[in-house]
């Protein structure tokens, strides 16, 4: 009798100790959601920073393409309006991040396709410059993109462990949403000669 209850106190006494283990632990690899998700804003901020000196360049020499540039300059406004905090990430709030990104990528894509059309265009170092940059900047944003998947695989995977879910559900730790694929990956592209 006197060995179960003193099994039990000791269980009641520890409880504290492993709480606060698995607690701390929760509360490090939420840091690490949050700022994994301050990177990929960070990325998507420094395409969007770089597309008026693009839009800019090419309108010197694509007059009569103001319906593209528009189009760019009207989606690069929407992309930047949906500004998300990490606390407020959930699946629709990303859902609405992604397709405002989705919409900038595709402007962006016709933007580019206008400069087959104007080899002086093509030519000039300042828009070449400006697509190198682009470029590097996409590579960051799916660089970022990874490891907030990562990372958010990973502390969605802690909160449902056992018994670390228990704790999380105690102090309100939630799952984290992940990036979606876009729609048009579900289908090859098709290529015609």
């Amino acid at each position: 009798m006197k060995r179960t209850l003193l099994a039990i106190v000791t269980a009641i006494m520890m409880l504290p100790v492993f709480t606060s283990c698995n607690y701390n632990s929760l509360v490090e690899k939420k840091q690490g959601v949050e700022q994994s998700w301050a990177e990929v804003q960070n990325q998507y901020q420094r395409r969007a920073d770089l597309i008026p000196n693009l839009v800019s360049t090419v309108k010197g020499y694509a007059a009569h393409e103001s319906s593209t540039l528009e189009k760019v300059t009207e989606a690069r406004a929407a992309a930047t309006s949906i500004n998300i905090n990490a606390e407020d990430l959930n699946e629709e709030t990303l859902a609405k991040f992604q397709e405002a990104q989705n919409n900038l990528t595709g402007a962006l894509k016709s933007l580019l396709a206008v400069s087959e059309a104007y080899p002086d265009l093509k030519a000039n170092e300042n828009f070449r410059d400006l697509q190198v940059q682009l470029e590097g900047t996409e590579n960051r944003i799916a660089t970022a993109r990874g490891r907030y998947t990562q990372v958010v695989a990973d502390y969605n995977t802690s909160i449902k462990k056992f018994p670390t879910n228990i704790y999380a559900g105690w102090f309100g730790f939630e799952k984290q949403p992940q990036f979606q694929a876009d729609q048009s990956a579900q289908s090859a592209p098709k290529v015609e000669f």
